[in-house]
């Protein structure tokens, strides 16, 4: 097939058909003239890509048509149903195939973060990097615990500044340089103040103030940085699928993602508003700690296992992603 002829011959209708789908309003005539140009338009979409698939105008062609198919359908509304698909299905099954991920760079971060703490606790120059004497003092005798205030405006805006951080190492994680920055200051900085606290006698105290929130809020961002990086690697590792397409699929997983840890980082800034520094037991705060982690390692483990085995990734449905170029393997 002459794909330029081909192109030329129908040009007229597909600029027609976007016309149309663009109008706000549209006339009786002009409403069944967008649906016969539709049905002509998907024959020939189907036409292209059996006798002459050309990626340029077969994404062309698709975008037309799924701006026609709103356009004749409506937009869609969200419902209950869809609320319930991304909690049961969409969000622990994207949690989920990114869990070999969160465990490595779960493991390089603690490893970091012991290592740092070690060097200040046990070296002059690691405690002297922190700062100079006057402000360790000040900030282990008065500004690390008073930092906890218990409260809803401290809770949101631990939330918000976590959800920030959170939505950076994803964000740019397709650079595969700002997610390894987050990471790697955050374990440095967590693990220089665990030694600045050791040094002075006060690990106790740290792993009391940091451990009931810290178990969720640490989990949060290390699933954000190994995101970020999910994606970086797949930019780099397409695998079958041409890269252009890993990358958007994995792209609106991994927002997926990023949505459910604005629920995980709100649940993780309850506790820390309301449980780090308040007058609980210190085994209490320690256990609601550890069971709200236990509750995410649940969800994404067995609900994500569920789904997963069901078809799902986190990606879009095909009704919302749009049409694409099937590929072999």
């Amino acid at each position: 097939m002459d794909l330029d002829a081909f192109t030329a011959v129908h040009e007229p209708q597909w600029q027609r058909l976007a016309d149309l789908s663009r109008r706000r309003r549209l006339s009786g005539s002009e409403a069944d003239e967008l649906v016969r140009l539709y049905q002509s338009v998907a024959t020939h979409l189907s036409t292209v890509r059996s006798a002459a698939p050309d990626p340029a105008l077969v994404a062309r062609l698709s975008d037309v048509l799924n701006r026609a198919r709103t356009r004749i359908s409506g937009a869609h509304e969200p419902a209950w149903r869809d609320v319930r698909t991304f909690v049961v299905e969409s969000a622990p099954a994207a949690l989920y195939r990114l869990r070999w991920w969160i465990h490595g760079v779960t493991l390089a971060c603690v490893l970091l973060a012991v290592v740092a703490g070690v060097w200040v606790a046990s070296t002059p120059e690691g405690l002297a990097a922190v700062g100079p004497p006057s402000f360790r003092e000040a900030y282990v005798d008065e500004a690390f615990a008073s930092y906890y205030d218990p409260g809803a405006d401290f809770a949101a805006v631990v939330w918000t500044n976590n959800a920030w951080i959170a939505a950076q190492a994803v964000g740019f994680g397709i650079s595969g340089v700002w997610p390894v920055f987050v990471l790697v200051q955050n374990a440095v900085m967590v693990g220089a103040i665990g030694g600045m606290m050791a040094h002075y006698g006060e690990l106790g105290l740290f792993l009391q103030l940091i451990l009931p929130h810290g178990l969720l809020e640490l989990t949060a961002i290390f699933v954000a940085g190994a995101a970020g990086l999910r994606l970086f690697w797949t930019l780099v590792e397409p695998g079958h699928r041409s890269r252009s397409r890993a990358v958007a699929e994995e792209g609106r997983a991994l927002f997926t993602v990023a949505i459910a840890l604005v629920v995980v980082l709100g649940v993780s800034g309850l506790v820390e508003g309301f449980v780090t520094g308040s007058t609980l037991p210190w085994w209490l705060k320690i256990v609601i700690g550890a069971v709200v982690l236990a509750a995410f390692w649940t969800y994404t483990l067995v609900l994500g296992r569920r789904a997963v085995a069901a078809g799902a990734t986190g990606d879009l449905d095909a009704r919302l992603a749009g049409d694409v170029q099937p590929v072999a393997g």
